[in-house]
């Protein structure tokens, strides 16, 4: 079992590389280090002393880690904390679409992904009423603000985050289903299609390649769908090209949450967009910190955890920076709040359940939501601010979660063991990994590794996926961010006749779920995370393999004049 000099809580040598690759800096060697620098920066005088002691400590131990914008600025000058901003697109209008563009760029500037939604704008082929001209359509605008995505380059090294969405009933929507079927896209005069190009260079541009999209299924939609047992010709697509494709995702938005159609870019903090009754919250922001199930003794010990994390991300919304100075007006008046969760499975896998919200869990997960409740509303009072409007929301923790070497948000570990390809001086590289939590499992509990369940061996299992995802929504008031993994499109076990039976089950559970996306295996060129058997990764462990492909040959070959995306 790895074990870190500095770092004992490390689980694994990989956890070790993303902490010091991408957070440990200005003397913080270590992650107690890290924390006593984060939490000063955020807590000062808000919090006592035993206070602070005591996040310090469910930090450092892993109970608790905040987003990872707050990692990284912990101790910078800049205190951009803030993972991401929801822009409104307010009008159709050529000062709104200059706005959007402003308010993209500065938000991607400062570290943050941006999520949209386009349904405001009209259709391609109608009429402007002031130039005579005639409308481009809201895709055109999606691939401007996801070209500004693709230049900013974050802090040097960070790609753009972006969330599109468009309304189920909007006149382009046929368009947008087929907006990033990279398979059916050639390019240039080599016979390939962008797909195949993005095998061998996945940072290789495509359109909308650095935007995640999904359609907005409003309260219309779920009646119909009630009334007439009939999904309707619009959700059949999308889920064929969500199986096929992985993409568009799905965004559910019924009854009180009609309006919350603004998403960030992972799709678990919501927003309401300009047709909400008080006007809606153009440039809110995504304020994010999980609670690691499994690193948390008790539920003494669950409840100290949910209120200090809680604390934490209320003093957040007071010295967070942000980009522009409406950001602070929504921020202010909102203090949307999104303690999330991460360790689910590992929980569940310590306990020999399989992948199914227990009693105990639900236990927790109420210990979850009212304290949370209860501590936000308190607080806020205390400090003579406003009272957050949201509280929790669940995010991928795709990072964090490698650092805590724990499953991530409320998926299943995606695999025991597999290969993980990566970009290193210009070339593709890969290694061997053994998920951290299957190891714990496997050595402290003498586990069977082919008795572990993961995303892959659920992956025809998807009913089951969406029912925990559906449970756990009961206690979040925003979103879940969540990818259920499939088998590959054309497989024996996912092509065209499994369209409608999936359609059919996403539709009877789309009312208990705010969001939903899928990934078929094999879906995106150049797939950075390949299964592989247990004894194959032990075997090669701690080795670094390279491939002989040149990704600068690639862009040459594409004929991208010049262009290339890596």
């Amino acid at each position: 079992m790895f074990k870190s000099n500095k770092n004992p809580q490390f689980r694994s040598k990989f956890s070790e590389d993303i902490f010091y690759t991408k957070y440990a800096h200005k003397g913080a060697e270590t992650m107690h280090e890290l924390a006593a620098t984060l939490v000063e920066d955020v807590c000062q005088e808000y919090l006592r002393k035993s206070e602070k002691d005591e996040l310090i400590s469910h930090i450092s131990e892993l109970r608790f880690i905040p987003g990872g914008r707050y990692l990284y600025y912990a101790g910078r000058h800049k205190k951009f904390f803030n993972n991401c901003y929801l822009l409104d697109c307010e009008e159709d209008t050529r000062e709104d679409w200059a706005n959007l563009s402003w308010k993209a760029e500065s938000c991607l500037m400062t570290g943050g992904g941006i999520g949209a939604d386009y349904s405001v704008y009209r259709a391609e082929g109608k009429e402007l009423g002031g130039t005579g001209g005639i409308a481009s359509g809201p895709l055109p605008k999606m691939q401007m603000i996801n070209e500004i995505g693709r230049r900013v380059m974050q802090g040097g090294s960070r790609r753009s985050a972006i969330y599109a969405s468009l309304n189920w009933k909007h006149e382009d929507i046929g368009k947008f289903l087929l907006s990033k079927n990279w398979k059916d896209m050639p390019i240039g005069t080599t016979g390939q299609s962008l797909f195949d190009v993005k095998q061998d260079d996945f940072n290789f541009p495509a359109p909308l390649d650095m935007t995640n999209i999904s359609v907005n299924y409003d309260t219309e939609w779920l009646l119909n769908y009630w009334e007439t047992g009939e999904v309707g010709d619009v959700f059949l697509n999308n889920v064929k090209q969500a199986l096929s494709t992985a993409e568009p995702g799905f965004s559910f938005n019924f009854f009180e949450k009609e309006h919350e159609t603004l998403r960030n870019a992972c799709t678990e903090v919501t927003a309401n967009n300009h047709n909400a009754a008080d006007g809606g919250d153009d440039s809110d922001v995504c304020n994010l910190g999980s609670l690691n199930f499994a690193r948390i003794a008790d539920v003494s010990q669950l409840r100290n955890v949910v209120e200090l994390a809680t604390k934490f991300l209320i003093c957040g919304t007071l010295r967070a920076q942000l980009p522009y100075e409406k950001v602070y007006r929504t921020r202010d008046k909102n203090r949307r709040l999104g303690l999330g969760l991460m360790g689910l499975h590992e929980w569940l896998i310590q306990r020999g359940s399989r992948y199914e919200t227990s009693e105990e869990m639900h236990r927790w997960l109420k210990i979850y939501k009212s304290e949370s409740d209860r501590v936000s509303d308190n607080f806020s009072d205390q400090l003579n601010i406003s009272r957050p409007v949201a509280k929790r929301a669940v995010a991928p923790t795709g990072t964090i979660g490698i650092i805590a070497g724990t499953s991530t948000g409320v998926e299943p570990i995606f695999a025991v063991a597999y290969k993980r390809r990566y970009l290193k001086n210009r070339r593709w590289h890969y290694q061997y990994v053994v998920d951290s939590a299957a190891q714990e499992m496997i050595d402290l509990y003498g586990a069977d590794p082919s008795s572990i369940e993961s995303a892959m061996d659920l992956a025809t299992d998807y009913e089951r996926r969406l029912s925990f995802q559906a449970n756990i929504q009961e206690y979040v008031d925003m979103s879940i961010s969540s990818t259920i993994n499939l088998p590959a499109w054309g497989s024996k076990e996912n092509n065209e006749d499994l369209v409608i039976p999936f359609a059919n089950t996403l539709a009877k559970y789309a009312h208990r779920l705010r969001g939903f996306t899928c990934f078929p295996d094999g879906s995106r060129g150049g797939q950075p995370l390949t299964v592989v058997p247990y004894k194959e990764a032990v075997d090669k462990l701690g080795e670094e393999f390279e491939e002989n492909i040149q990704t600068h040959d690639i862009c040459e070959i594409a004929g991208t004049g010049g262009v290339c995306g890596v």
